[in-house]
């Protein structure tokens, strides 16, 4: 009979090697423009002309492909066409920390040392709450959404935290993410291998980067192909996977508007800040309709705060 319960014994360092040393080939991937250290790169401008046309299905086909069977990461340069919508945010997030601060509600990164970064949760709502007209022109992205229903269909959910790690910040550990990547080893085994591979595909990672980010800043160092082994869950605290992902894991420059989508189920980590500035990203969890997001939002209080912007667009 075939084993559906596993526990931490039974992870193999062999076999999530075999899985990380597969490669990416550009036949995969028609509508890209690049491949990366093991990472597909889009054009944000290339998406927008397609998500309308006959070809749309066949890039969600591919995007979708990215994320499973593929490295299970993907960059899209220019998701956001203009910048002015993050800089406005940036504003506001930063107010936000400010005040936070003031009130000692503010709490850093569960992944980090404390005191090396800023992290804002629930960071929707707050966001919306602030400013709705900049919220409004901030998700009225086509890019976001289309990408989100590539691999989660329709009605997803989003939410988001803001991380802002500071000159000197030192690197996360390496983790996979929510769900079950908040959960200890003891516990993830009682779940069957069935249910841990399908919590992957209830959520979708995004990171958007809101400063440009050098490699020398810290950006996201991540395992392509690590999502695909099966007990990974179990196997990210453990120190050979650890030591592992330390030597193969790869880092890619971001411009500010770019976006970096990956699985929840990806070998990941935030890298250390070697650079005299603070690097801003917007760390976007969409959820499938089919999930419970990671955090509690007032999504009707929301929905009348966005109507009546969107109403006086439509009147305008």
């Amino acid at each position: 009979m075939q084993q559906h319960f596993f526990d931490v014994d039974d992870i193999n360092l062999s076999e999530f090697k075999a899985l990380c040393s597969q490669t990416v080939s550009s036949e995969d991937y028609h509508f890209s423009s690049d491949i990366q250290k093991m990472v597909v790169i889009y054009e944000g401008d290339h998406i927008r002309s397609l998500i309308s046309s006959p070809q749309a299905r066949k890039l969600k086909t591919e995007l979708h492909h990215c994320i499973k069977e593929g490295p299970g990461v993907m960059t899209v340069r220019q998701a956001f066409s203009d910048t002015k919508a993050i800089d406005r945010a940036t504003e506001i997030f930063l107010e936000i920390i400010a005040e936070e601060k003031i009130s000692k509600q503010h709490r850093g990164d569960h992944y980090a040392k404390p005191g090396e970064n800023e992290r804002i949760w629930n960071a929707l709502q707050k966001f919306c709450e602030r400013d709705t007209e900049a919220f409004v022109a901030y998700y009225d992205n086509p890019v976001l959404c289309f990408v989100s229903e590539a691999w989660l269909g329709p009605f997803f959910q989003m939410t988001s935290q803001v991380n802002i790690v500071k000159p000197g910040g030192q690197s996360q550990h390496p983790h996979r993410d929510y769900h079950l990547g908040f959960q200890e080893d003891s516990l993830i085994s009682e779940y069957p291998i069935s249910s841990q591979i399908l919590s992957q595909f209830l959520t979708l990672q995004g990171a958007v980067a809101h400063t440009d980010m050098d490699i020398s800043s810290g950006s996201t160092m991540i395992l392509p192909f690590s999502h695909q082994y099966p007990l990974g869950y179990m196997a990210w605290r453990d120190s050979k996977f650890i030591e592992y992902f330390q030597n193969h894991a790869v880092q890619l420059e971001l411009q500010k508007g770019d976006v970096m989508f990956l699985s929840p189920a990806l070998f990941h980590a935030a890298g250390t800040n070697k650079e005299s500035s603070d690097r801003i990203a917007n760390l976007l969890q969409v959820s499938s309709a089919f999930g419970k997001t990671m955090e509690s939002v007032d999504r009707t209080k929301m929905t009348k705060l966005i109507y009546r912007v969107l109403l006086e667009r439509k009147k305008s």
